[in-house]
Formats: structure tokens, C-alpha cells, sequence
């Protein structure tokens, strides 16, 4: 492998894993984006505005550090895990085994969110609440009497109705990361980033880093990226 092909490999390897924003850009949306990706969310914001929707990003690129962050608040209690309905877990009651698949139900290991790559986004409809709503980015929230439940119809309609680049990665529970149907994903760019990612690479990350319950993740790698990582409907 030439120099040139190995620097860039190394970048996007980096890029997979959160750790270089070279190609996102933090200016144009609400929230930063890859940049290849800023002209079709434009063009669905338009769609959307047109079904008399305000769609607004609530997530998009998330690098490495502040995932890190995340998992860890979760694992130490300092943030809320969840269970299956969404309910708050005390994590005084529970092993670091069931803490760790908890957490990763509805939190990514670091290293291996689709938010590192800037391709993937979190929407919500913000003509749908006042501003002093706190957005919480649950299933409860799209269902009959959530505050997006016309929003997320109508997104239903235009994903299955419009070849489009656009698709749910946690459509369904495959049995890895819960339901998310505010999660979207631009098929072009995240299928690159989705091929350099590995299981040796994500190994070798977790092990360098100052991450909680490091020795049970390290234990159950396989599953976790068999289950959890790679485990998405395209």
C-alpha cells in the first residue's frame, strides 16, 4: 500500500472512530453534518417544511470525546439509563454485565456511533412544541398523543413512498439498539465509514481509552458487534 492510500486509510479509520471532523462541517445546519450530507437534509427540510413541518436537527456529528462522556455518565449514574419502556433503571441494583447491555440499548459505544461519522441525525418537528419543551427523543414522544406523532407519519409516508438516500438504521429491534425512529442515516456516506469500521479497530480503541466497565465490554466485544454495532437494517 502506497503512502497516499495509507494516509487515508488512517484518516477515515480515524473518522469512523470519531477522532478527525475534517470533513463535517459545523456552520451551514442548526447542528454540525458531514458536508456531503448538508444539501440532501436541506432538500428534505424542504419537503418537509412544504407537509407544513418544521424539521430540525436535535444531533448530528458526535465525536469521540463527548461520546465518551455520555457512556460514562451512564455507566457512573450521573445520566439516566433506561429500560425496554423508557423507564428509568437504578443501577444500584443491577450487575455490571446487565449495566453495560442496558446502556447499550440506547447509547452507543463509544468508537462505534453512526454520530462519529456525521451521516446520521436526530429529527424532530419543532412547529410541534413551545420553546420551553424539553426534547427528549423517546418512542413515546412519536406515538398517538406525542407531540410528533403527525410528523413522524408523514416521515413514514415520504421514506416509503420516495427513493430517497435516506433510511432508518433502528427501523425495527433486530435485538441490539432500541427502536429510534428520529434516527436518520445518509445511505452514500455512512455505507464508507459503516466498511472501515472493524472489530479489531473498535477492540484496539476501547482498550486506549479511560472508559467504565472497560474489563465487561472487553469480555463481550464479539456480541456487542455482532448485536449492537453492525446489527442495522439497511
Amino acid at each position: 500500500m502506497n503512502v497516499d492510500k495509507l494516509n487515508k486509510k488512517n484518516v477515515l479509520n480515524a473518522a469512523s472512530l470519531g477522532k478527525d471532523s475534517q470533513s463535517i462541517d459545523f456552520v451551514t445546519l442548526e447542528k454540525p453534518i458531514h458536508c456531503d450530507v448538508v444539501n440532501a437534509i436541506a432538500a428534505l427540510k424542504q419537503k418537509a417544511a412544504l407537509a407544513g413541518f418544521d424539521l430540525m436537527l436535535a444531533s448530528g456529528f458526535r465525536n469521540f470525546d463527548r461520546q465518551l462522556r455520555i457512556w460514562n455518565d451512564k455507566a457512573t449514574g450521573k445520566r439516566q439509563v433506561l429500560d425496554e419502556n423508557e423507564d428509568p433503571i437504578n443501577i444500584s441494583f443491577v450487575d455490571k454485565s446487565e449495566l453495560l447491555f442496558s446502556i447499550l440499548r440506547w447509547t452507543a459505544l463509544p468508537g462505534s456511533s453512526r454520530h462519529h461519522w456525521g451521516t446520521d441525525f436526530d429529527i424532530f418537528d419543532a412547529s410541534a412544541i413551545e420553546d420551553d419543551y424539553t426534547l427528549q427523543l423517546t418512542v413515546k414522544e412519536t406515538k398517538k398523543n406525542g407531540p410528533f406523532e403527525k410528523f413522524y407519519c408523514w416521515l413514514d409516508q415520504h421514506l416509503q413512498s420516495e427513493p430517497n438516500d435516506f433510511f432508518r438504521p433502528y427501523e425495527e429491534d433486530l435485538g441490539g439498539v432500541a427502536v429510534e425512529p428520529w434516527h436518520l442515516s445518509y445511505r452514500p456516506m455512512a455505507k464508507v465509514y459503516d466498511d472501515a469500521l472493524s472489530l479489531s479497530l473498535i477492540e484496539a480503541t476501547i482498550k486506549s481509552s479511560e472508559i467504565v466497565l472497560k474489563e465487561e465490554i472487553l469480555e463481550n466485544i464479539n456480541e456487542i458487534y455482532v448485536r449492537f454495532i453492525k446489527n442495522v437494517k439497511v
